[in-house]
């Protein structure tokens, strides 16, 4: 070891105030053993070799260091509360007897100042909205969903009417899939009369859906959104490669909105919210982004939907609409439906559970308006909605032991 320095005036400037005999005894004993001694320092920092601490510091008797605690401290939480330079579009759906239609009540989608939930920074202006699909024609369903609806399946306005009166649906979507060209090729005068039945079965707002051809969903649009004028429809969905220009045409003048429908591409929802502002206000707009649903990249969907749900509350007016989402994707994965091992069984559970999960997925990212499927995602769905709405609190005892507690 190297010899201590001795006792001099560097040492007294660096704060060592040691004698020389104390030094000189460092140098030659190496280690020295005070008794009585007491420290008086307003700082103190002490610097060991590795493995020395564990020896040290069970010997060293400093008041108040080795203590136990007794009681968790006590300090105040206050949310951090933001506001948004931005406010996300309000749009009506449905139109009432007062204001040219038939409907016993409208539904508003949109108008948050916050993300979703965030209700330590604004109330929920509108909690989401569920519409239940209904199809004018025989489909292949999964037996989870058919064992449900199969008294109702080839008469939309009996399955219509199930979807509200049971199924606590406030809305219906009628997909028109009759009208397909590959299928059964039907006519735009076909399609309003299945409206018009779904019309008299039910009161609540309808979204008309259509088949996916750009050109035969245009002509069928024009032809529900004359003959319904003011009934407020959400026309779904006006894409890219359809006739945009008429498209927003005919749903202004006749008084409904439109669902603008683009894949997973923020840019490209910018691009078709732009073509629409030509001819309808921000209030005729809902969004429809894709889902990607449980096992179909739904960490994608809910990213994409956030993203969007941001920039709107930041300023960017051409995302700031309400979102809707095809959360019946959900039964696209065939792990919704397929006969699988045991441990993955039943079907009659995991279908709508996987519905559900997507549903509450994109709730918290967002989403306005879900067209779903099975009865029992639906009320979890609004059990769930319910309860985030309500502002009662959670009794944290419930949950203090969560990671012991055994089932």
């Amino acid at each position: 070891m190297t010899p201590l320095p001795h006792h001099d005036k560097k040492t007294e400037d660096s704060g060592l105030a040691l004698s020389k005999e104390l030094l000189d005894a460092l140098a030659k004993f190496k280690e020295i053993e005070l008794e009585d001694f007491e420290l008086i320092a307003p700082e103190l920092e002490l610097i060991w070799e590795p493995g020395v601490a564990g020896q040290m510091m069970p010997k060293l008797k400093i008041p108040g260091l080795m203590a136990k605690p007794t009681a968790l401290l006590q300090a105040a939480f206050m949310p951090p509360i933001q506001t948004y330079p931005g406010k996300i579009a309000e749009v009506k759906l449905g139109g009432t007897k007062g204001e040219g239609g038939t409907r016993g009540k409208s539904q508003i989608v949109g108008g948050e100042t916050s993300p979703a939930f965030y209700t330590f920074e604004s109330p929920l202006a509108h909690p989401p909205t569920i519409t239940l699909d209904v199809f004018d024609m025989e489909v292949p369903l999964s037996k989870a969903v058919k064992m449900h609806v199969k008294e109702v399946i080839g008469d939309p306005a009996a399955w219509a009417k199930l979807a509200v009166e049971k199924f606590g649906a406030d809305m219906v979507t009628v997909h028109l899939i009759s009208i397909d060209p590959l299928l059964k090729d039907a006519t735009p005068k076909d399609a309003v009369k299945t409206v018009e039945e779904v019309l008299q079965a039910v009161d609540v707002p309808l979204v008309i859906g259509g088949c996916g051809d750009p050109v035969k969903d245009a002509n069928v649009f024009a032809e529900i959104a004359e003959t319904f004028k003011g009934e407020r429809f959400l026309l779904s969905s006006i894409t890219q490669d359809m006739d945009v220009e008429r498209c927003a045409k005919f749903a202004k003048k006749n008084g409904h909105a439109v669902l603008s429908f683009t894949p997973m591409d923020l840019n490209l929802a910018r691009e078709l919210n732009r073509r629409l502002y030509d001819f309808l206000a921000p209030e005729d707009i809902v969004m429809d982004l894709t889902t990607a649903a449980l096992g179909y990249g739904l960490d994608y969907a809910f990213t994409n939907m956030e993203r969007a749900r941001i920039a709107g509350l930041m300023g960017d007016n051409e995302l700031a609409h309400p979102m809707s989402s095809g959360t019946t994707n959900a039964w696209a994965a065939r792990e919704a439906w397929l006969k699988m091992s045991a441990e993955w069984e039943p079907r009659e559970l995991r279908g709508p559970l996987w519905e559900v999960t997507t549903a509450l997925t994109l709730l918290l990212a967002g989403v306005d308006l879900f067209m779903m499927m099975h009865p029992a995602a639906v009320k979890t769905l609004k059990d769930v909605t319910n309860k985030l709405v309500s502002g009662s609190k959670a009794d944290p005892s419930k949950y203090a032991n969560w990671v012991s507690v055994k089932a």
